[in-house]
């Protein structure tokens, strides 16, 4: 069972964000993922590269996942791999770092799986002009927003 943060959001994005976010993004940062198919960052990352996402694995203990080139951290990641959002599936303490190393990659958003919240590392990273969110999964999100797209329920 993953270890919940006790931090609330003190704001997190309306769902026209999201929805902006979903609809404009095309490459995601998966920070944290794992190549064990049950685990909560691979069955993610595999719904969202079914529905036309590439997905950049970030993970030092792996060289490759879902058919894409594994990386250590953001930095590593080549320049001309434009990063949409830098979807966080990492400890709470680690989360600033994710977000300060996202800032100067050029990530539009930081987004932070459930359970996950960091208001301080939020509020650096709405700072240098990117959207956040918190405590929200991206798979459920999407779902939502591609069933509204339809014109029909999740």
């Amino acid at each position: 069972m993953t270890e919940q943060s006790c931090e609330l959001p003190l704001s997190n994005v309306s769902e026209r964000e999201i929805d902006e976010i979903l609809s404009s993004a095309k490459t995601i940062a998966v920070v944290g993922l794992s190549e064990k198919a049950d685990r909560e960052s691979h069955l993610v990352a595999r719904y969202l590269q079914a529905n036309g996402y590439r997905i950049i694995p970030v993970n030092p203990g792996m060289a490759e996942v879902l058919g894409e080139r594994s990386y250590p951290d953001l930095a590593s990641i080549p320049p001309e791999i434009a990063i949409d959002v830098v979807d966080i599936f990492r400890k709470p303490e680690f989360i600033p770092a994710v977000v300060d190393a996202a800032i100067p990659r050029g990530a539009r958003a930081v987004w932070m799986q459930l359970g996950l919240v960091h208001n301080a590392a939020a509020q650096r990273a709405r700072a240098a002009g990117l959207g956040v969110v918190m405590d929200r999964c991206m798979k459920i999100e999407h779902a939502r927003w591609a069933a509204h797209r339809r014109g029909g329920r999740p």
